[in-house]
């Protein structure tokens, strides 16, 4: 499965070098884990991202009980797109098998 959206990257906290993160919306979070199916843990599901011209695996991570899905994104990828807290961030998300 494989979905594309756009939402603001923010940081969670003030410090810097916070993690960042996009939330997915709500109906693309209840795509991608019915989807997935069961999950082991605390219902990370793994994922290959892109946004931009930059690719890499990672998890999604549920925001709280029953809430949306969280992307984390690294550094790195912020620093190659340019990317700062408050920026729309266009994603494209691809279930891992």
């Amino acid at each position: 499965m494989r979905v594309e959206f756009t939402a603001d990257l923010w940081a969670h906290g003030d410090e810097p070098g916070s993690w960042h993160f996009v939330t997915l919306p709500p109906d693309l979070s209840d795509d991608l884990r019915d989807h997935a199916g069961p999950r082991p843990g605390f219902g990370s599901i793994r994922v290959s991202v892109q946004v931009g011209e930059t690719s890499w695996r990672t998890s999604l991570f549920p925001e709280g009980r029953g809430g949306c899905l969280v992307l984390p994104v690294k550094k790195a990828v912020r620093r190659a797109e340019g990317l700062e807290a408050g920026d729309p961030c266009a994603v494209t998300v691809e279930l891992e098998a």
